[in-house]
């Protein structure tokens, strides 16, 4: 594009603007072609004017194009967009969820700093901490999610960040935000929060004091389980760090990844407003059938934190977990009677998935570290797709009659 390019009416004037709007314009600036649909910038490395102009660019004294594995005008659209989606200053992709983490970490916290993380994390995300980041003198404890004043009495002097999933998967188990948030900042530590259960289309949590937002783009945002990407979203000065990783480190997000994103995040609201819907029938379905014995769905005032979860999110999201008669082995009869749901463990997908969590997702935690996060062997979890829920529903009653 060239330098003295002026899109006038050509780019949208968002001032203003509302969600489901920023969800399909934000983040678009176009190019002398006038395209109307988000061009894919496929190449590696750019041109510059003169020599002076590169130096200008790699030194960061101009803004503008330098390097695909940190500048791309792709993947800078997708960015732009999640951002104010947001509410975040600013907004850096990387290659996956569990790159998202660790670009955070490694880009904000030092050997000899204390991290606390929630024991209700995804089980990659545990076996991060203890097999690796702790290498690199990273101190890390696990206070019960949900336990504030537990949180409280872990900090410690040198503690930096805490990090949480609410829900978390796949209880969908939720802390007060803004509570934890208090906690954090009173005790010098930034609090990052995984959202990719919810999405800013149920819950922006940096609007209730969080710090920092981490996204599996590969889930909801994608919704069609396509590709791989992460988001890392929070305030400039944060997100500059991750940025300088990001460059020099290389968990890169691909443009085209990051094109399908930008198309995922244009129906984002009413997929999840429909995911949330069919789960919501689903668990109320399933808490009323034998061989059930406990349903995990935070829309179900059954749940203990029903109201949180109302105060704090505008749905509830896809995911409901249940636990079923007969331990693993009825786990596992009730999983292989069913015929249409895809036995995954991705979610986000417009199609309903079914996994033993215990065995996969968490397979690769002790039985005392799947005992803590409360992962029981007789534990099923459901992602509920957009399929008709009455199909869902005889697919899982295949599964009930297993039992």
């Amino acid at each position: 594009m060239s330098q003295d390019w002026d899109a006038g009416r050509l780019d949208s004037d968002l001032e203003g603007a509302a969600f489901d709007t920023l969800a399909v314009r934000a983040g678009q600036l176009r190019t002398p072609e006038g395209e109307h649909g988000e061009p894919l910038f496929f190449t590696s490395s750019y041109v510059f004017r003169t020599a002076a102009d590169a130096a200008a660019r790699f030194a960061g004294e101009v803004p503008g194009n330098v390097y695909s594995r940190y500048t791309n005008p792709t993947v800078r659209a997708f960015e732009e967009r999640i951002a104010a989606l947001e509410g975040a200053e600013q907004a850096v992709a990387t290659a996956s969820g569990m790159s998202a983490i660790l670009a955070m970490v490694m880009a904000l916290c030092s050997a000899g700093d204390h991290v606390l993380v929630s024991r209700s994390v995804f089980g990659s995300t545990i076996s991060l901490f203890e097999k690796y980041l702790k290498r690199f003198g990273i101190q890390v404890d696990y206070p019960p999610l949900a336990d504030v004043a537990g949180w409280q009495a872990a900090c410690k002097p040198n503690t930096k960040l805490f990090f949480v999933e609410s829900p978390s998967n796949p209880l969908a188990e939720l802390v007060d935000i803004a509570a934890l948030a208090e906690v954090a900042h009173a005790n010098g530590a930034l609090l990052a929060v995984d959202n990719c259960f919810c999405t800013p289309a149920l819950q922006q949590p940096l609007k209730l004091g969080a710090d920092i937002i981490i996204h599996s783009a590969t889930k909801y945002i994608d919704g069609q389980g396509r590709c791989l990407g992460g988001v890392v979203a929070g305030r400039k000065a944060q997100m500059q760090e991750v940025v300088g990783f990001l460059r020099t480190a290389g968990p890169t997000l691909s443009p085209f990844n990051a094109w399908v994103f930008l198309k995922g995040l244009e129906t984002l609201r009413i997929r999840m407003q429909a995911h949330s819907a069919g789960a919501q029938a689903l668990a109320e379905w399933l808490e009323q059938q034998p061989g059930i014995e406990k349903v995990y769905y935070a829309g179900l005032p059954s749940h203990p934190q029903h109201e949180l979860a109302k105060r704090q999110q505008t749905g509830f999201g896809a995911v409901v977990s249940f636990e079923v008669k007969g331990g693993k082995q009825g786990a596992w009869r009730f999983i292989d009677a069913t015929r249409m749901i895809s036995i995954t463990t991705n979610l986000g997908d417009t199609k309903t998935t079914i996994a033993h969590p215990a065995t996969t997702s968490h397979g690769r935690l002790t039985p005392a570290e799947r005992a803590q996060a409360g992962i029981a062997d007789n534990l099923v979890r459901v992602a509920v797709g957009l399929e008709e829920v009455a199909d869902i529903k005889a697919d899982l009653a295949r599964g009930l009659a297993a039992l």
